[in-house]
C-alpha cells in the first residue's frame, strides 16, 4: 500500500479504518527508510559510526527480516527461512539487493494484512495471545525506531538530513 503523502513527504493524510491507517503509517516509514539508502555508496552503506557495529545497510536488512518474521512467519504461519536477525551482512548484500528485499517484504506484508478483515485475528505462531492489531502496532514501532537510527547514520555518512 502506498501512503498518501504530500510532495514534501509529510506523514500520511487521514485514512479511514484502523488497519488502513496502520498500513499507511508503516508504508510511510518504509519509504522514509528506503529514501535514506538512495544514493549511498556500497562502502558508506556498510560503514559503522557506533561501537555496536550498526550500519545503514544492516538496519534496512534487519527491517526486511522483521517484516518477514512477523507477517509471514508469525501471523500467516508460513515456513520461511530466516537467518539470525538480519543485521549481519553477507558479501552478496548490496544497497540495491537489500532495498529490493525490503520492498518485497513490505509488499508481502501488505498483501497478507489486506487479506484479513479481523484485527483481533491471533497470530498463527505463538502462545501469547498476540493479534494482527498488536503485530501492526509493533511493526510501526519497530520501523519508526530504526528509521530514527537510519536518519542519524545517514547524517553521519554525508550530512544528509530530512525524511
Amino acid at each position: 500500500m502506498t501512503p498518501e503523502t504530500s510532495a514534501d513527504h509529510n506523514v500520511p493524510a487521514i485514512i479511514s479504518g484502523e488497519k488502513e491507517t496502520l498500513l499507511a503509517f508503516l508504508g510511510y516509514l518504509r519509504a522514509s527508510v528506503d529514501h535514506k539508502l538512495a544514493g549511498v555508496s556500497e562502502d558508506d552503506a556498510r560503514r559503522s559510526f557506533v561501537s555496536s557495529g550498526t550500519t545503514l545497510l544492516g538496519l534496512v536488512k534487519h527491517l526486511a527480516f522483521v517484516e518477514v518474521y512477523w507477517a509471514q512467519r508469525r501471523f500467516a504461519g508460513l515456513d520461511v527461512a530466516l537467518a539470525n536477525d538480519g543485521f549481519e551482512l553477507g558479501p552478496s548484500d548490496t544497497v540495491e539487493s537489500v532495498r529490493r528485499a525490503y520492498a518485497q517484504a513490505g509488499t508481502r506484508t501488505d498483501e497478507i494484512v489486506s487479506n484479513c478483515d479481523d484485527l483481533e485475528q491471533p497470530l498463527a505462531r505463538g502462545s501469547h495471545g498476540l493479534t494482527l492489531r498488536w503485530m501492526l502496532a509493533h511493526m510501526v514501532e519497530e520501523t519508526a525506531r530504526h528509521a530514527g537510527h537510519v536518519d542519524i547514520l545517514r547524517e553521519l555518512v554525508d550530512g544528509s538530513t530530512g525524511r
